[in-house]
């Protein structure tokens, strides 16, 4: 049975591209989460004003691949630590943020997040909001998949293809083959 979860962690291009390639996901959809603005456009959330972030909504099967795994992977992949930013990436849309539907995913969360703060692996705090899903609606059809079909264009080469790379070399175990 496939269980979701909805991550913000910056550009959703990045986001969706890394956990396309975990073993156990079956789904990774782009889109926007938390604003309020119905069903917005791209437009509109990258200029700040509709309350969204970049997200993307995971499908994955809990026998291959439970959601603090799923965590760990999302707190590798992405910098926790600077709020509403990611990189170059500036606003309240590239915030860091779980996506909850049920009271154990956001006590998985709030686990996992105790354990990278207490592990001394960032000097900063982890700024990541763990708030129940609401407001989610799915980004335009051409921002699906949009790495696997624009890797040389000079975003997705020069960020999300180096991030892609880290998290192979990092979770080489978790990669689809």
């Amino acid at each position: 049975m496939t269980d979701y979860v909805t991550l913000a962690g910056g550009c959703f291009w990045c986001t969706e591209a890394v956990f396309k390639d975990v073993i156990g996901v079956e789904s990774a959809e782009s889109g926007y989460i938390g604003g309020h603005v119905p069903d917005p456009t791209y437009k509109q959330v990258c200029g700040g004003d509709t309350g969204h972030a970049e997200a993307i909504r995971i499908g994955f099967d809990p026998e291959q691949l439970k959601l603090g795994d799923l965590l760990d992977i999302f707190f590798a992949t992405h910098d926790a630590t600077t709020l509403n930013r990611q990189g170059n990436d500036v606003g309240t849309q590239y915030r860091s943020g779980i996506y909850i539907t049920r009271d154990d995913q956001r006590e998985v969360a709030q686990d996992v997040i105790r354990e990278i703060g207490a592990s001394g692996t960032y000097r900063s705090p982890i700024v990541t909001e763990v708030v129940p899903l609401a407001d989610y609606s799915t980004a335009e059809a051409y921002h699906q998949d949009y790495f696997l079909q624009h890797p040389n264009q000079g975003y997705c080469a020069f960020v999300v293809g180096p991030k892609v790379e880290k998290f192979q070399k990092t979770f080489a175990a978790r990669v689809k083959g």
